[in-house]
């Protein structure tokens, strides 16, 4: 029997073991796409107690609503463990909160959040032993001690340890990016902290607060919208502004991909959303098509990377939507036609030579096959993988979804020109994803290579590892 995650965990052969510890473990992070504040990079924000940085919290915002912030899989790891709400997004104290969290994560066998949990515990705390609810407590002095004491243990000292060169955050249009501004003018942040253009809440008209943002956005740049054309204007603006303070990646989080090519349509939509009156599911449609296509044109243009997520179900619990609001975890894998739009959408913007790179994701593992064909039809010779097939995203982020994106990726595409793994995340203990990665990668070429599908030729599995791993991401993204 093995050990319970040793040095060796889930890489099952010689040459598995040989390419992880020589090749990828020592390697920088590119963390491309997640959620972090940039404002607790500056800041070098100090957690109180673990429970702060695992589960988050709950707290209300200036206009009086109420916030939860927090590790959405952990919250439903505790749901599934029918731990009542006041302990998960409620204002319980944070002991009994983690406590809770323990008891759960004992049952979670299989689940990659029991690894994540424990490598975060290893790696940043030197625990090497198993979390569950008798040893909460043991656990819990042990980390608080080390959050309040250790001087590794701030935000900066997490990242630093963690041998992050570059991270992407999330960031919308009408943001400031002061706190952006702050981290380039100070000499003593050595990682990249780069904006990432996120312009969801100007594109998705048929959600709720459309025209409240749209007006945000026209007081940033300080004139009324009178079309759809204004409104591709000023996001060009906010890009051009976003590019000077280091974007290098714009990201589109679509409930589906959509595609009606009609100026005229789109336009009729937007005025019909600024009057009060709702579009038709075909005007709605061309409005976010005419934006997606304008967007892609000025991510070319300005050479920033587009990503597209799509076919996530968000929201479908009506009763915890109205008590907690949206992104509190009741969120699921949709099922959309994705192929018809997306190919549409690139093919307009190839008839232009006008497509950016791109990455491509979907929630829903039955789309990889899918995704795999689509790029090998997009591709360009600007940079090897212009088009890629987007890691395994949010539920599709297990052990099983990753083997699965990667070996279709290798079966249809060019693996070795993939560019890896990102957090997608909002904490600053989750870069041990990126180890979890890079075992489970070396893991797969080392099975090929055991089984005599790839020759055991060490220059070409240390290129095909190492570019996996770093140096395809660092040319991708321009680093």
């Amino acid at each position: 029997m093995k050990a319970f995650m040793d040095k060796d965990f889930l890489l099952d052969t010689p040459t598995a073991r040989h390419l992880y510890h020589d090749y990828a473990a020592d390697l920088p992070i590119i963390d491309y796409h997640c959620h972090i504040p940039p404002q607790e990079i500056y800041e070098d924000r100090r957690f109180e107690n673990i429970t702060q940085v695992w589960l988050g919290g709950h707290q209300v915002l200036a206009d009086g609503s109420d916030y939860y912030f927090g590790d959405h899989y952990k919250w439903r790891v505790m749901r599934s463990n029918g731990v009542p709400e006041e302990y998960i997004t409620g204002d319980k104290p944070d002991r009994e909160r983690f406590q809770k969290f323990a008891e759960a994560l004992e049952m979670a066998i299989g689940n990659p959040m029991y690894t994540w949990c424990h490598l975060e515990l290893k790696k940043y705390f030197g625990y090497d032993g198993v979390l569950n609810g008798d040893t909460a407590e043991e656990v819990w002095n042990l980390c608080n001690e080390k959050l309040k004491n250790d001087p590794k243990m701030t935000v900066r000292g997490l990242i630093e340890q963690s041998n992050v060169a570059m991270v992407g955050t999330t960031d919308d249009p009408v943001d400031s990016l002061e706190w952006h501004k702050k981290i380039k003018e100070d000499a003593s942040i050595k990682v990249v902290v780069a904006p990432s253009f996120r312009p969801d809440k100007a594109l998705n008209i048929y959600k709720p607060g459309f025209v409240e943002y749209i007006h945000k956005l026209e007081s940033v740049v300080g004139r009324e919208f009178k079309c759809v054309g204004c409104v591709e204007k000023a996001l060009e603006e906010r890009l051009q502004f976003f590019v000077e303070m280091g974007c290098r990646a714009a990201d589109h989080g679509l409930d589906y991909v959509p595609f009606v090519d009609s100026p005229e349509l789109a336009d009729v939509a937007f005025k019909k959303a600024m009057a009060g009156e709702d579009p038709t599911k075909e005007e709605r449609d061309a409005y976010m098509t005419y934006l997606l296509a304008a967007c892609a044109r000025m991510y070319k243009k300005y050479n920033v990377v587009m990503q597209i997520h799509y076919s996530c179900l968000r929201n479908p619990n009506a009763k915890m939507l109205k008590k907690l609001g949206p992104d509190t975890g009741f969120d699921m894998i949709g099922v959309t036609e994705g192929s018809v739009p997306l190919s549409s959408l690139l093919s307009k913007l190839t008839d232009t030579d006008e497509l950016p790179r791109t990455i491509l994701y979907s929630l829903n593992p039955s789309d990889f096959d899918m995704l795999g064909t689509l790029i090998g039809s997009f591709q360009g010779d600007e940079v090897p993988g212009k088009m890629q097939m987007g890691s395994a995203w949010w539920f599709c982020d297990t052990n099983d979804g990753m083997y699965q994106q990667m070996r279709t990726l290798a079966r249809l595409g060019l693996l070795g020109n993939f560019i890896g793994m990102l957090t997608d995340s909002r904490s600053f203990l989750s870069y041990t994803r990126h180890e979890l990665f890079r075992r489970l990668m070396c893991n797969l070429v080392g099975s090929w290579v055991e089984n005599g599908e790839y020759p055991d030729d060490e220059k070409a599995l240390k290129k095909i590892v190492q570019g996996i791993s770093y140096y395809n991401a660092n040319r991708y993204f321009n680093l």
